[in-house]
């Protein structure tokens, strides 16, 4: 056991620094590179060789969550709930990483800092399907356990804990053409702000929003990017309402805040429907300046999670392998 313990120190010197992949804890991280990936599966290795010596002597599970960025407040509360599970458990070596920004590259580089740092379990919102699933399936093979909150990569996993994203999609479009109709707009060009063309959850959540215009006299207009920045989704916005639209949807919480706030800017009538619950998105529908936001349960998301990991660990039932965390319609009246 000493050896293995030992070996796995030895593998995490090697990478002791990282650029791009930031720990909620702010603990180092590792290089990448063909010497970091080596290390990954070394340690990979050592972390499922003890993982069943852990739980047997009542040792931490040691689990890692990994989500597409730090700065959405949607990350914060899927930690939240993760550290809520953590305390309740009692039994959880427990860290949260991620890139500094939506990236591929850098979420690649959290999957492989966390399987050196002996990972017996990982959280993964994946930032996209395909981009991790090489490195993800290494962790895999090694006997890391893996559970999705949020957006799945195309591997199977212990578990999904996510939103029904097209369904909720839907019901962000039922909500504006509703909005529309009730100030007499029957047609009229609507933009939509979304984070990337690769993202799974909000690929669907903008394939369940046309879907809602299916029949009607509504133009839906080109898809625009922003990477989830909500500087970025704001002009995307602001350039939306110069061409006349009626109505706006923000895909998730960086694009709904810069289309709440390019409606603001512009001092226009212009319906914005959003995604995700922070602060600042709830504030901008207090002041009218968007109609609504579909509000997901991040929380139950890491709760859930965490719990799944360990019990997955310890070979005890993990329940389905799709978990709909639910959605919540927020407007100015339920904030009342």
């Amino acid at each position: 056991m000493k050896r293995k313990v030992l070996a796995a120190i030895l593998s995490m010197g090697v990478i002791a620094s990282m650029a791009g992949c930031s720990s909620g804890q702010k603990e180092a991280a590792a290089t990448t590179g063909a010497t970091a990936a080596a290390a990954a599966t070394e340690a990979a290795t050592t972390a499922a060789e003890t993982a069943k010596e852990a739980a047997s002597s009542g040792g931490s599970h040691k689990v890692y969550l990994i989500t597409m960025d730090q700065m959405d407040q949607h990350w914060v509360n899927v930690d939240a709930g993760a550290q809520k599970a953590v305390k309740e458990l009692g039994n959880v070596d427990y860290k949260w990483l991620a890139p500094d920004v939506k990236d591929d590259a850098k979420q690649i580089e959290c999957i492989n800092n966390a399987v050196a740092g002996g990972a017996q379990a990982i959280l993964l919102a994946a930032n996209g399907p395909d981009a991790v699933t090489a490195s993800l399936q290494e962790a895999i093979d090694a006997g890391v356990k893996v559970v999705y909150v949020d957006s799945a990569a195309s591997l199977p996993a212990i578990q999904t804990l996510a939103t029904d994203n097209k369904a909720a999609g839907k019901t962000a479009g039922d909500e504006m053409i509703k909005a529309l109709k009730e100030k007499g707009i029957e047609s009229g060009k609507i933009g939509i702000v979304n984070v990337n063309a690769a993202t799974a959850s909000t690929v669907a959540r903008e394939e369940g929003f046309r879907s809602a215009f299916e029949g009607t006299k509504f133009e839906i207009l080109e898809t625009q990017y922003g990477e989830g920045d909500a500087a970025k989704s704001k002009d995307i916005a602001a350039n939306y309402i110069t061409q006349g639209c009626v109505g706006i949807f923000g895909a998730n919480e960086g694009s709904t805040v810069g289309t709440g706030n390019a409606i603001q800017e512009a001092g226009e009538t212009v319906i914005g429907v959003g995604f995700d619950k922070s602060d600042m998105i709830l504030q901008l529908i207090k002041d009218g300046y968007l109609l609504a936001t579909m509000a997901q349960n991040p929380d139950v998301m890491g709760y859930e999670g965490i719990k799944t990991a360990v019990n997955a660990l310890e070979g005890k039932d993990t329940g389905d392998k799709n978990v709909d965390t639910g959605v919540s319609v927020l407007t100015k009246d339920t904030l009342k």
